[in-house]
């Protein structure tokens, strides 16, 4: 135990947030730099080294928390590094990303504010990145066994590395014109900028894994025929059907997907447009739904110069505070405020969209809405609530239904789904059809990165185990675990 009155000495602090009147005209991300290397030793102190330490099962990749935590406390970054990565492939994309369940399991947590393990944690990665401490692990011998990983997000990297380094010869297939599927183009840069992926991708690629990029498995090329070119496949292709809103009006101009809208400001900071083709600037913006992909589309919104911003959300506003229903060490739903939430806007809940109403050429002007109220555990129209409000560019972020089936990467293929839509898989993460395999949202559903990365690990061992009859590699997870929750 690092200090054992650290949690007595010390109260929680966090990273710190650069101005708002600043951020929101870059699209940097929203911290201030350097700022969590002065105090996270004495953040890093706060951790109780618990006899039973929960956030470890808070964390579906089973994070070695109080161990990295001591090492921080000591400033002995190579070590904390080492102990890091022993559990995750890609910490700084959790320490910027992940809703931090393991801090909500924190026993500290019980009667006192978490550990900040996030910050720790990108504290940690930050460090050992400018340090060098974070090297390609080239392995020693070649299997002779060929590996397709199918989607480029956190998933199918974190499969891909692993199997690489097993010895595999691994080629991620990516549809979009870059690595990192929704990472790269779902989450805004003033979240995580990009540079954290590309040199990531260059020390899987010195590692020897191959990147395949525009190609869709099941247009561009069958998966009928991927599967005869490889002695294994990962589907790691996420859950990427959004959920649609089917209300008169929902064919108006204006009104986007907020898949559609997300990637357009990215390609801008990846240079790949002056403008984007679906801007926020000068219009009356409403997102529609209250998670963190409409605080992404809020947080895009005010850097396009939109002239409001107002998010709706169809569920009663959350508590500040646990309620008896979510005890410790659970997940609770908290009312968040986000980076982007600070920056501004309106956020409406208990309210459910009735109609859009446009104008004579077809474009989105006014969004209709009604109050709404469980009766009988049933959402129900509270009568004289109807009310209009500015609407001429509207994204939908109410979450994704499941894989894509429309591409012919399920049907090719003859994979069977689960009652959920999700692509079925046995205990080793296997499909139905041999060689087959599936990890991350294409098989768990719409989910967290932290249970993307621990897929990605999980469904490697299987792959390995196909491959050569045993394996060394970790699975921290079956694909029948679920969060930690009431």
């Amino acid at each position: 135990m690092a200090d054992p009155k650290g949690f007595l000495n010390h109260g929680r602090e966090v990273a710190r947030t650069r101005p708002v009147e600043e951020r929101v005209k870059d699209w940097n991300e929203v911290y201030v730099p350097g700022s969590l290397l002065p105090i996270i030793s004495k953040q890093a102190s706060r951790c109780m080294d618990c006899g039973i330490p929960f956030c470890h099962n808070g964390c579906p990749l089973g994070n070695l928390i109080p161990e990295w935590n001591d090492y921080a406390y000591r400033e002995d970054w190579s070590a904390a590094s080492e102990r890091l990565h022993a559990t995750n492939n890609f910490p700084e994309f959790t320490g910027r990303l992940c809703p931090a369940p393991c801090e909500s399991a924190c026993v500290l947590g019980i009667n006192q504010p978490a550990v900040t393990i996030k910050n720790v944690e990108v504290s940690i990665i930050d460090k050992a990145w400018d340090t060098g401490d974070v090297a390609p692990q080239i392995p020693e011998r070649l299997s002779g066994k060929t590996v397709a990983v199918i989607g480029s997000g956190p998933a199918g990297l974190a499969a891909a590395q692993q199997l690489t380094r097993a010895g595999h010869t691994v080629a991620v297939y990516e549809r979009a014109d870059r690595i990192g599927g929704l990472l790269r183009y779902g989450i805004p840069e003033f979240k995580m900028e990009k540079r954290h992926i590309n040199r990531r991708i260059e020390q899987m690629r010195a590692e020897g894994t191959r990147f395949r990029t525009g190609i869709e498995i099941g247009r561009d090329l069958k998966a009928t025929d991927l599967r005869k070119r490889y002695d294994a496949v990962v589907i790691a292709a996420g859950a990427t059907t959004a959920r649609d809103l089917p209300v008169p009006g929902r064919e108006l101009k204006g009104i986007h997907q907020a898949m559609e809208y997300l990637p357009l400001a990215n390609k801008v900071q990846e240079g790949d447009y002056v403008a984007p083709p679906i801007t926020a600037e000068g219009k009356h913006v409403v997102v529609i739904g209250g998670g963190d992909t409409g605080a992404d589309c809020v947080g895009t919104a005010h850097r396009q110069g939109a002239a409001s911003v107002t998010q709706l959300e169809i569920m009663p506003r959350p508590g500040e505070e646990r309620n008896p229903g979510q005890p410790w060490p659970t997940f609770p739903m908290l009312y968040k405020v986000t980076s982007a939430h600070e920056e501004g806007g309106d956020r409406v809940y208990s309210v459910s969209t009735t109609h859009f109403e446009g104008d004579e050429d077809g474009n989105v002007q006014w969004l209709h809405l009604a109050e709404v109220e469980f009766i009988d555990g049933k959402l129900t129209q509270k009568p004289g609530t109807e009310r209009k409000i500015p609407a001429q560019l509207v994204t939908l972020a109410m979450g994704f239904t499941g894989t894509d089936v429309e591409n012919g990467l399920v049907s090719q293929f003859g994979l069977e789904l689960d009652a959920r839509g999700n692509i079925a898989r046995d205990a080793d993460f296997a499909t139905n059809v041999p060689g087959v395999y599936v990890a991350g949202d294409a098989g768990r559903g719409q989910s967290l990165i932290v249970w993307a990365i621990a897929e990605g690990r999980s469904a490697a061992r299987g792959v390995d185990r196909f491959l050569t009859g045993a394996s060394d590699l970790p699975a921290p997870i079956r694909p029948t675990d679920r969060s930690l929750m009431v």
